[in-house]
């Protein structure tokens, strides 16, 4: 939790212009499959707490893939929000079903979002909320956030 909240913005196992999650619980880096790797339960019970997290937003935010954002960072995203493709700030829940099947939900953005967030975005600029993402997005353009 405090890597996350250290670096705002985590992709979960993708690569990336962030930090790799995976990469951080295995201490090394991976090739291949994080499924594959010797710590592959480690990592996988330290997705699980950090996607239960009220603190954690999980989405697609960074190329469609699985990024980790820490509450910081949500009212820049929320400022933004119009900058951004919908999909990208959509909240997504992930499950294992008992049937063993995998399953994802997603929240459409604004959905998802405490009222608190909305009132602490009205007080940005768009240059302080672009200040507050930082190098890792860029608003406006589809299917990319990367630098």
């Amino acid at each position: 939790m405090a890597f996350v909240q250290e670096h705002g913005i985590v992709l979960t196992a993708a690569r990336g212009p962030v930090p790799r999650m995976a990469e951080v619980i295995a201490g090394e880096s991976i090739k291949g499959s994080w499924w594959a790797h010797p710590k592959s339960h480690q990592i996988f019970a330290m997705f699980q707490q950090l996607t239960e997290s009220p603190d954690i937003l999980v989405c697609r935010f960074i190329n469609g893939k699985v990024t980790l954002i820490h509450r910081r960072l949500w009212p820049a995203l929320v400022r933004l929000a119009e900058r951004f493709e919908p999909g990208q700030l959509s909240q997504v829940h992930e499950e294992h079903t008992a049937a063993g099947r995998h399953e994802t939900h997603d929240v459409p953005y604004p959905t998802w979002v405490p009222a608190d967030i909305f009132d602490d975005a009205k007080l940005l600029s768009v240059d302080d909320a672009m200040r507050m993402l930082g190098p890792a997005a860029i608003p406006g353009r589809k299917g990319s956030t990367a630098v």
